[in-house]
């Protein structure tokens, strides 16, 4: 099992910036790979960054490459998503995933097998 608390969501005016974080626990952290998802109203949830167990890999959507970062901290049990140059188009609920079987690849593709309860970020024009 893998508990995932995300928390830095909020309201932000368009060309803004964000910083979510994800605390992991009931697991060594540094064997799962994570990621972030977000879902915006009536839409399917999407892929935003993913980051392999090392931390040295990372994986980004094309919508969001360039001004979102993801690292993690294998020491705090953390994951983050730095989000510069925010977009309304970048509102959405944000997921923190995690794959405890399987790489970033595979959390990619499929999916986290544990995920967050999310955190809201809207973006005003």
């Amino acid at each position: 099992q893998v508990q995932l608390v995300e928390s830095g969501g909020g309201l932000v005016q368009a060309g803004g910036s964000l910083r979510l974080s994800c605390a992991a626990s009931g697991r060594a952290f540094n064997t799962v790979a994570m990621g972030w998802f977000r879902q915006a109203p009536g839409k399917e949830r999407e892929f935003v960054a993913v980051i392999s167990k090392s931390g040295r890999t990372t994986l980004y959507a094309d919508s969001v490459k360039g001004r979102f970062t993801i690292s993690r901290d294998n020491a705090k049990n953390t994951v983050s998503l730095q989000m510069n140059s925010l977009k309304p188009e970048d509102t959405a609920v944000y997921y923190c995933a995690a794959k405890v079987d399987g790489s970033y690849l595979n959390l990619l593709n499929v999916g986290g097998d544990y995920w967050g309860q999310g955190t809201q970020v809207a973006v005003s024009s």
